[in-house]
C-alpha cells in the first residue's frame, strides 16, 4: 500500500514569522476543505495527543482541538483520565495534526498545563447539553462492569438535568493548554522527498528559528 504525492512543495520565503499564525493559515484551509461538499477532511481540528506517564510509556489518542493562540493550544479533558494523569506527571506532549487528504500534518511538541478554571467554566457551558452530561457520566479511563452502567449513569443526569437547565462544569472535568517548543509544518512531495518546515524557540525571549529538515 503506498501513496504518490503530487503536491507542491512549500518555501521559507511563504511562511509566517511564528507558528501560531502559520497554522492558523493552514488551519483555515483545512476547515475551508471540511466545509465544502465535495471535501475529503472530516474534522480538521481532530488531533493525535500523545503523552508518556512518569516512566515513560508513551499512549497516544484523538482529541479535538478547541482553540489556539499565542499562549498555546487547548484541548479538554477528564482530570482522572489517563492522558490527564500523564501529563500531571510528565507534561511534555506532541499533538499531531494529519490532514492527509491535503497530504499534510502539522507536529506540535511541547509541555501542557492546566487551564485557569474560568476557562474551563466558559468553554464548558458552550458545549450541547448532551456533552455535558457526558462529563459528569464518564469516569474517563475507568473500568466499568458493562454499557449499560454507563447508560444508566446518564440517564440518571439527564433526569436531574433536563435540557435548557444549566448543568454545573464538574470539579474533575477541565482543559489544557499545550504551550509550543517546536512546530514542524510536513508537505508531501513525490519521491518521498517531503517538505519539512520546522520552527523552534530560539530563546527564552519567545523568538523562533525556521528550519528546513531533510524526509
Amino acid at each position: 500500500m503506498r501513496a504518490h504525492y503530487a503536491a507542491e512543495g512549500i518555501a521559507e520565503a511563504d511562511f509566517a514569522a511564528d507558528p501560531v499564525e502559520q497554522f492558523g493559515r493552514w488551519f483555515a484551509q483545512a476547515a475551508a476543505e471540511a466545509a465544502d461538499p465535495a471535501g475529503v477532511i472530516h474534522e480538521p481540528n481532530a488531533m493525535v495527543v500523545s503523552t508518556a506517564d512518569a516512566d515513560g510509556r508513551p499512549s497516544s489518542r484523538t482529541v479535538l482541538l478547541k482553540g489556539y493562540d499565542e499562549r498555546g493550544f487547548v484541548f479538554f479533558t477528564n482530570y482522572g483520565s489517563r492522558k490527564a494523569r500523564d501529563i500531571d506527571a510528565n507534561p511534555h506532549v506532541s499533538l499531531l495534526f494529519p490532514w492527509h487528504p491535503m497530504r499534510r500534518q502539522v507536529i506540535v511538541t511541547g509541555t501542557a498545563a492546566r487551564t485557569g478554571r474560568d476557562e474551563t467554566v466558559r468553554y464548558f457551558r458552550s458545549r450541547p447539553h448532551g456533552s455535558q452530561l457526558g462529563a459528569w457520566a464518564s469516569a474517563q479511563s475507568s473500568v466499568i462492569a458493562t454499557r449499560d452502567e454507563l447508560d444508566a449513569a446518564y440517564a440518571e443526569l439527564a433526569a436531574r438535568y433536563p435540557e435548557g437547565e444549566q448543568v454545573p462544569a464538574p470539579p474533575h472535568w477541565g482543559g489544557y493548554r499545550v504551550t509550543p517548543l517546536a512546530v514542524e509544518f510536513w508537505q508531501g512531495r513525490s519521491n518521498r522527498l517531503h517538505d519539512r518546515l520546522c520552527y523552534v524557540r530560539e530563546d527564552a525571549s519567545g523568538g523562533w528559528e525556521l528550519r528546513r529538515l531533510s524526509p
